[in-house]
């Protein structure tokens, strides 16, 4: 994936001025960013509700996508510990966000795994796979569709979207939040989730145009490979 699309700027970057828009008549953009890696994702563990720091790398990551990104107006994270560590690197009107500057919206929290939360990815039994990619109202025992993922996040985006098309906004979030995002980008029902990868600190731009929403990037990591 191409480096990230250059954003109206404040600062040295040398893009158009602040709300103006492109030549496809959009003007700022969202951008919506995992966070950055922790030890569970390291150990290939599923990471719902549980709510573990971001390890050494991962703290590289956030100041690597935060710097990407750029100075922004307003920040919303999830809830989780992992995803405000990555949100509080972002720099707001000139200041380093920090934690009073973090909006959580707890619908960017990621999906709840319920008693598949922390166990090996590996120890799935191929059956359950099956039966989650083929149907969006399975949920795992104790756990959270990709239907009911999808409708909250599809909710908390429709909020958002107003307020960028006048001003920068970064969300915060989780691989599956991310992907439900996606998919309200393009149009597509949450199957699309099974056909996509969101690595660690990767941002998917969003811009917002007269014709709605169009997907400007995705899985953006040049960042971290500078």
């Amino acid at each position: 994936m191409a480096a990230l699309r250059p954003r109206p700027s404040r600062g040295p970057t040398g893009a158009a001025a602040r709300g103006s828009p492109d030549r496809f008549g959009e003007a700022l953009m969202l951008h919506v960013v995992r966070h950055g890696r922790t030890e569970a994702n390291a150990s290939g563990l599923l990471l719902g509700r549980l709510d573990p720091d971001l390890d050494g790398l991962g703290e590289r990551q956030a100041s690597a996508v935060a710097a990407a990104v750029g100075p922004v107006d307003r920040v919303v994270s999830s809830p989780l510990l992992r995803t405000r560590r990555t949100a509080e690197a972002f720099e707001v009107s000139g200041v380093v966000a920090g934690g009073e500057a973090v909006e959580v919206d707890e619908r960017w929290v990621e999906m709840d795994y319920g008693e598949f939360d922390g166990r090996p990815v590996a120890d799935i039994a191929p059956e359950t796979w099956a039966a989650w990619r083929a149907d969006l109202d399975w949920a795992p025992p104790g756990g959270e569709s990709h239907r009911s993922l999808g409708l909250r996040v599809r909710a908390a985006l429709d909020d958002l979207a107003e307020a960028a098309r006048t001003i920068d906004v970064v969300v915060v979030t989780h691989v599956s939040p991310v992907k439900a995002a996606l998919a309200w980008a393009l149009g597509v029902g949450d199957e699309v989730a099974w056909r996509t990868f969101v690595a660690p600190a990767s941002v998917m731009t969003i811009g917002f145009g007269p014709a709605g929403p169009s997907l400007r990037g995705f899985n953006d990591t040049a960042h971290l490979t500078a």
